[in-house]
């Protein structure tokens, strides 16, 4: 049998990595997707052969990850319970075909995760699996019986690390558990299970990784501007963009256009990230709704993300028909449930892409927004392709000698037909 285990290198899935190999007599082949974590992956690939693997894959997926899953969502303005920006859900289906890509190639019978049994990543994987790769067996550990009775605590796990030898570094367990990638960071377990625990005191200041508090962020406030086509950013304007990206130094300029930079959406996400954390844009404290039944409290920062969807719903307004947005924002709820609950490829999700994408055609522009003390500023936004008339929308009259664009008189047939049903319901309640 061989399996493909997703790795990380930690404790956990370097205990997973040995025992599957064990208790199915498999090869086991370690994986691990790069979506932006900024973990440490040197060394991973000695660590996993001398904790048994035969192979050890590292999929840099951070430019994919940016283009086809976040910025394609991101069209969709998704927001779980109108709050959450999705960046674990949008995470999984990415690092899932990655992983299945690597067990085709390999022609693995089967693979496997850390996630545990009460949480949404397992949902998310498998059925993400499902989509990809019907005949590849999904395997558990952590719902399987003779697993968790073998490793009922973080002590069972460090000494059995101890006694196979197995290269990990085990410590304290933090009192929250973090997972990081590109779009977001977020904070559950311990301390935050608590939901009357104040976050955002002084005294959990050191946990946040991405942004400084509000009341820390610069006096100042700093202005960028978005050059958006067909609903994604490709281009920013802002003061000290060059040396920031020339500071932050993993992705290339691929030009410039009307004095906009311009980048990869991984290039955007990345300076957008930098920008949200000075300016201590993105921290939300929520109770959320699991997909498996109980709810949960987390603490996340999207710092890049809470500055993408500010620039993009402010063009929307600008060059959206009215009911092509009501009829795309009526579908939001829907969408972004799909994504928590792990349908990313699902045909129903992809259907409703298709529907987002035509609404995108016309989203093209410029945006500015202030970015100050945990806010983004709505500043201006123009485009050439605005349905925005100010002859018809201004509140002065016409010019001597010139014709109104709007006659105000057209307004009294439109109020008496509408009005035609309110009244027929007004004689009906007074007929009760």
């Amino acid at each position: 049998m061989k399996i493909v285990v997703a790795y990380s290198g930690g404790l956990d899935t370097s205990v997973l990595l040995k025992w599957l190999k064990d208790k199915y007599n498999a090869e086991v082949i370690a994986y691990c997707a790069d979506v932006g974590q900024a973990e440490e992956l040197e060394g991973l690939e000695e660590k996993a052969l001398a904790t048994g693997a035969s192979k050890c894959y590292i999929g840099d997926l951070k430019e994919e990850f940016a283009s086809d899953f976040i910025y394609p969502m991101f069209q969709g303005n998704a927001l779980y319970e109108g709050r959450y920006l999705l960046g674990t859900s949008i995470a999984r289906p990415c690092i899932t075909k990655g992983i299945i890509d690597v067990a085709i190639a390999e022609g693995a019978d089967a693979i496997a995760h850390g996630a545990t049994g009460k949480g949404n990543d397992q949902v998310r994987f498998e059925l993400a699996a499902a989509a990809l790769a019907p005949h590849i067996q999904c395997i558990a550990p952590w719902r399987d019986d003779e697993f968790r009775a073998q490793f009922p605590g973080r002590k069972e796990m460090i000494e059995y690390a101890e006694a196979n030898d197995i290269p990990v570094k085990a410590s304290m367990k933090k009192p929250y558990s973090m997972d990081r990638n590109l779009l977001h960071i977020s904070f559950e377990a311990g301390a935050m299970e608590d939901t009357w625990h104040d976050a955002s005191a002084e005294s959990d200041k050191d946990m946040y990784v991405l942004s400084v508090s509000p009341e820390e962020a610069p006096d100042t406030p700093q202005y960028v501007q978005f050059l958006i086509e067909k609903g994604n950013v490709i281009g920013l304007q802002t003061e000290g963009l060059s040396c920031l990206i020339k500071e932050l130094g993993d992705f290339q300029v691929e030009g410039e256009k009307d004095g906009y930079t311009l980048l990869s959406p991984y290039g955007v996400m990345r300076v957008l990230n930098a920008l949200g954390g000075k300016h201590g844009i993105g921290r939300i404290d929520i109770v959320e709704n699991r997909f498996v039944g109980m709810k949960s409290r987390g603490v996340y920062e999207t710092p890049g993300g809470t500055i993408l969807l500010a620039a993009r719903q402010d063009l929307e307004t600008l060059t959206m028909d009215r009911e092509a947005q009501a009829l795309r924002d009526s579908l939001i709820p829907k969408y972004a449930q799909l994504i928590y609950n792990g349908f990313w490829f699902a045909p129903e999700r992809e259907a409703l892409q298709a529907l987002i994408s035509e609404t995108q055609k016309t989203i093209s522009g410029e945006v500015r927004l202030k970015l100050y003390k945990g806010n983004c500023i709505q500043a201006g936004r123009r485009s050439p392709l605005s349905l925005y008339d100010e002859d018809i929308a201004t509140m002065e009259g016409a010019e001597d000698g010139q014709e109104e664009a709007y006659n105000q008189n057209d307004a009294s047939g439109f109020i008496a037909l509408n009005a035609l049903r309110l009244k027929a319901t007004a004689r009906q309640k007074n007929a009760l």
